[in-house]
């Protein structure tokens, strides 16, 4: 008989894009715990960054390349079908509305029913719950969800494609509930499950290890021509509707000598949109960096004047989200620029000066604050964001609401 591992934790996603994952799992097994994580394969760039995960790592892990070859192509015919029956079933089954939303699914559940458990922990969205849900069932064990994003209001898709609208309620409706520990991304996402669900998500803050900080805070120096003040963002990948076209007409709008620095894959027709943008409008072109481990952003980001996030009302999953660019910044000492959604402006209150709100609706007012607030005491700023970062806004704080929620359904060795 296999041996059993406390938890298993999953996601239809690399390693590299589901850092929420990766701090649980190192979290658990410092405890004590058997730790095991099945995860997608699917983007061969991130391959290598997902090697620099697993290296170091003191857990197990199983990858799932579920979009290869005839396998992967019998996968996505089962995922049409299975939208189709939303559409046109009467009462179609979670099963069939799981499959509807990532073609993934049965190969996670698959991996992971082959790796006992006691706990079954999903990530990296709905798919991650419904496999750790169905692994669950199979195993007559409890199961949970970490719930990084409000998914009614996740995107766009989601409300213009019929067979999802229908597919991610029914999954939500039927699965949250059930779960033994639902965790939440940020306060408005928590809330948002709570009154929709009647389920009472801990809330776990997009935040990293101090281990992932730099040793010392940078010092900046004041922005010249020939040395620009770095406004910095990063994402796994650098797109259209981030606010990144707007940001680059509000930097045209600085006296301010400013350049944004943008950090993730970039499609090469995008980088010219974005090159030939910034030249019309008279700003600098973008410094465009290549991706890097998720263990590195802080420290990546520690010599930028400002850290950028610029989150977007619509979809309502922007509105309620508190992403971890916040989060990194504040380790690497940097001050945030913050978008007014709704948790964006609840959170610039408990940052005080570490936090600025800009608003990209209004370029030349958003200008003007910037160049503001580069005339003022930007030092100030940065050093209490180290003290934010370090002293409140880490995982070392956090992992303890984590580690001490699990404890009821973990056997620690």
């Amino acid at each position: 008989m296999a041996p059993l591992n406390d938890v298993c934790l999953l996601t239809p996603g690399h390693l590299t894009s589901t850092p929420r994952l990766v701090k649980a799992a190192n979290s658990l097994a410092s405890a004590g715990y058997k730790v095991h994580v099945v995860a997608g394969r699917y983007f061969a760039p991130a391959e290598s960054l997902d090697q620099t995960i697993l290296a170091p790592a003191e857990w197990s892990c199983t990858r799932v390349a579920y979009h290869r070859g005839i396998r992967g192509i019998l996968l996505r015919l089962r995922r049409e079908f299975a939208r189709r029956r939303m559409l046109h079933g009467s009462r179609p089954g979670t099963h069939t509305a799981a499959q509807a939303l990532h073609a993934g699914v049965p190969a996670l559940v698959a991996a992971a029913i082959r790796v006992p458990a006691a706990f079954y922990f999903g990530f990296g969205g709905l798919p991650g719950l419904a496999a750790a849900a169905t692994a669950a069932s199979r195993r007559s064990v409890a199961y949970g969800f970490d719930a990084e994003d409000w998914h009614e209001g996740e995107s766009d898709l989601v409300q213009q494609n019929r067979a999802l609208a229908r597919a991610v309620p029914h999954v939500l409706g039927e699965l949250l509930p059930r779960a033994s520990f639902v965790s939440a991304a940020s306060p408005l996402i928590a809330e948002a499950y709570a009154r929709t669900y009647s389920v009472k998500p801990v809330c776990l803050l997009n935040v990293f290890p101090l281990a992932e900080a730099p040793t010392v805070p940078a010092v900046r120096s004041a922005p010249t021509e020939q040395q620009p003040a770095a406004l910095y963002w990063f994402s796994q990948t650098i797109g259209p509707g981030r606010g990144l076209e707007q940001m680059i007409d509000v930097v045209a709008r600085m006296r301010t000598p400013t350049r944004l620095e943008l950090r993730g894959f970039v499609a090469d027709a995008y980088q010219t949109e974005l090159t030939t943008r910034a030249r019309i409008v008279g700003a600098r072109v973008p410094l465009f960096l290549p991706p890097a481990p998720a263990s590195e952003m802080a420290r990546l980001a520690s010599h930028a004047h400002l850290g950028l996030s610029l989150e977007q009302p619509h979809p309502l999953n922007h509105d309620l989200c508190l992403g971890n660019k916040i989060f990194t910044y504040l380790l690497g000492g940097v001050p945030v620029a913050l978008t007014p959604t709704s948790a964006q402006r609840a959170l610039a209150t408990d940052l005080g000066s570490a936090a600025l709100i800009v608003d990209l609706t209004e370029p030349s007012t958003a200008a003007a604050n910037l160049d503001r607030w580069f005339s003022g005491q930007p030092a100030t700023a940065a050093t209490e964001a180290w003290r934010l970062g370090h002293e409140r806004y880490n995982w070392d704080c956090e992992q303890r609401v984590l580690l001490d929620a699990l404890r009821p359904y973990l056997r620690k060795r």
